[in-house]
């Protein structure tokens, strides 16, 4: 990540923490090349080893606290204003920084809601309690997860403008899979397919490359997070594709969804064309009701309701989740109110939060049917980040 986008996250991470009246937060680490904290590309820029923490105070002060043999590589990193050496243990220096700010409110990475802001393992908790047990700071400690899901959730007009970038060129490779799609090709060519393009265009994948691209062709193909198969494309198939890449650390994250005319057909069945337009129909309604300061949940609610209405299950998963340095990012979801989303389907829905709307259906005897648009929150309502695609795309 470049300094220049690290220095206006730290910026805005210190009007979150005044906004929401927390004088601290601590990112508590070590050995962040085995086990790499989330948020440590975001604001820090490097890794660490030994026990590290990277602080920010609500008046804007940034104190990284580090292994003494990491002092000149972070003074070259130059994204913390003050950087605090220690040799034998980080205790005495720990406490030599947090205590002239007496800080009545210490938000630390760890989160039962959030990955993102769950990066503090428990033995380093425990590391981290037992260099506070002489003071009163274990009974100040709090998640830092509403700071992660405001840090990552309002994006900048730069974050933005790169997003909008990741898609343009994420449609372009679509339009590429359309033209390579035919019947006799699996689903393990084509992803093969699509992998030599992104490494052609030198971008990388937004997820895991064993289901970066998934691809299901036909009725009953795999789960959604499997990866492609030996199955062959059929007359008669109706494929779709969850694709993303990752391009100057930004991600794009779409779907799209193709049929495969048989011989004697000019269009596609009347029972595709149905299960299509209802799903081009429910992301068109639940867009109408996306807007700040909503719950995730009521605009999944309407996704979920008409396409139930319509004669189909439920989708197996949330409407939409929020997009940026990794596929799924932010806080904020729009999701069913069921328990494996925690509160996230709860948490208000704020400008400038970038997130898919990915409704699904089976058509019966055909396979799946599901558009994944991108859209960004604007003050009263969406942007279309991506081109819609309101017309099935057919391979002849």
């Amino acid at each position: 990540m470049q300094k220049e986008m690290i220095f206006e996250k730290i910026d805005q991470a210190v009007k979150i923490l005044i906004e929401k009246d927390i004088d601290m937060w601590i990112t508590f680490v070590r050995e962040t090349g085995n086990m790499k904290d989330p948020m440590m590309e975001m604001l820090v820029g490097t890794n660490a080893t030994w026990q590290s923490a990277f602080i920010i105070t609500k008046n804007g002060d940034t104190n990284a606290i580090i292994g003494s043999l990491e002092f000149e590589n972070m003074k070259a990193i130059g994204t913390f204003k003050k950087i605090h050496p220690y040799l034998k243990s980080i205790k005495e220096k720990f406490l030599e920084v947090i205590t002239p700010y007496n800080p009545k409110k210490i938000a630390i990475n760890f989160s039962r809601n959030s990955s993102l802001a769950d990066g503090l393992t428990y033995g380093l908790y425990l590391e981290l309690l037992n260099h506070f047990a002489e003071t009163d700071y274990t009974s100040r400690l709090i998640s830092s997860e509403d700071i992660v899901a405001a840090l990552r959730g309002r994006k900048s007009q730069s974050e933005i403008n790169i997003t909008k970038e990741a898609i343009k060129e994420t449609l372009l490779i679509f339009d590429d899979v359309s033209k390579f799609l035919k019947p006799g090709k699996s689903e393990k060519e084509v992803a093969a397919f699509v992998h030599e393009l992104v490494d052609k265009k030198g971008f990388g994948l937004a997820w895991e490359k064993e289901y970066c691209p998934s691809i299901f062709t036909g009725p009953n193909t795999a789960g959604a997070h499997s990866g492609p198969t030996d199955r062959k494309i059929d007359y008669g198939h109706v494929i779709n594709m969850d694709f993303g890449i990752k391009y100057k650390g930004y991600c794009s994250d779409l779907q799209r969804t193709w049929y495969v005319l048989r011989p004697h057909e000019t269009k596609t069945p009347d029972e595709v064309q149905k299960g299509f337009n209802v799903i081009v129909e429910s992301i068109s309604r639940a867009a109408n009701e996306l807007k700040p300061g909503k719950e995730g949940w009521k605009i999944d609610e309407v996704a979920r309701n008409y396409i139930q209405v319509s004669g189909y299950d439920e989708y197996p998963h949330g409407l939409g989740h929020q997009v940026g340095r990794s596929a799924h990012d932010g806080g904020a979801l729009l999701g069913p109110k069921w328990e494996r989303y925690g509160n996230l389907p709860f948490i208000p829905i704020e400008e400038s939060n970038i997130f898919t709307i990915e409704p699904r259906l089976t058509i019966n005897n055909y396979g799946i049917a599901t558009i994944e648009e991108m859209v960004v929150v604007t003050k009263d309502g969406i942007e279309w980040l991506s081109e819609r695609q309101k017309e099935i795309y057919l391979i002849r």
